[in-house]
């Protein structure tokens, strides 16, 4: 019901280009207008979902209200993939992009918090993965997942994975927590896409 509920949104409905709103955040130096989010859930809905915009270095969790309205429930800044563009191959540093109609989803939901990554930096093999790694099924490609970022969290937002998308630690913990299961769809957009018209609205709670 969700895959088929993105399917039609994803093609029947045009993107459309503007000025998106800023969402209050630690991390954020500037703030444009604050947007009001529901209270989180104590835990997962299992009709959440999820989408991650390239263009502007956001994952947005949008739900259905009492209404059966779809609305926005969540955002976080995050780190893509060093390059840009579609994942073509292994080690490219790209972050691969969902097809139209097909999203991605999660398959599962692992303790990382001793998870460690050599980034061949001169660090070594230090913790990287924050507390969670919800792993995603990308068909062509393995190994991605949307995770923390222990000892990388000046990354984000940004460009700096190497194909996976980082969150900040904390807000890994509570996707985990309030949002996330196995089953969930993710779609990731490309670098040129703006976001769809649904979501402008469900943003502004309408």
């Amino acid at each position: 019901m969700i895959i088929q509920l993105l399917t039609t949104l994803a093609l029947a409905l045009s993107p459309l280009t503007g000025n998106t709103i800023a969402q209050t955040h630690e991390s954020d130096s500037t703030v444009q207008e604050t947007l009001q989010m529901p209270p989180l859930p104590a835990k997962a809905t299992g009709t959440a979902f999820i989408v991650i915009s390239k263009l502007d270095l956001k994952l947005r969790v949008y739900d259905r209200n009492e209404k059966g309205d779809t609305i926005l429930v969540a955002e976080y800044p995050c780190c893509m993939g060093k390059n840009k563009g579609n994942k073509m191959k292994r080690g490219d540093m790209r972050t691969p992009e969902s097809p139209a109609g097909k999203p991605f989803k999660i398959t599962m939901i692992q303790d990382a918090s001793t998870w460690r990554h050599d980034f061949k930096d001169g660090r070594g093999n230090i913790k990287a993965y924050g507390h969670w790694f919800l792993r995603l099924q990308t068909p062509g490609h393995s190994g991605i997942g949307i995770h923390g970022s222990t000892n990388n969290e000046k990354s984000v937002p940004g460009r700096a994975s190497e194909g996976c998308i980082r969150l900040l630690d904390q807000d890994i913990i509570t996707l985990k927590k309030h949002f996330a299961y196995v089953g969930m769809p993710v779609i990731i957009q490309g670098e040129t896409q703006p976001q769809f018209e649904w979501e402008l609205r469900a943003r502004q709670g309408k």
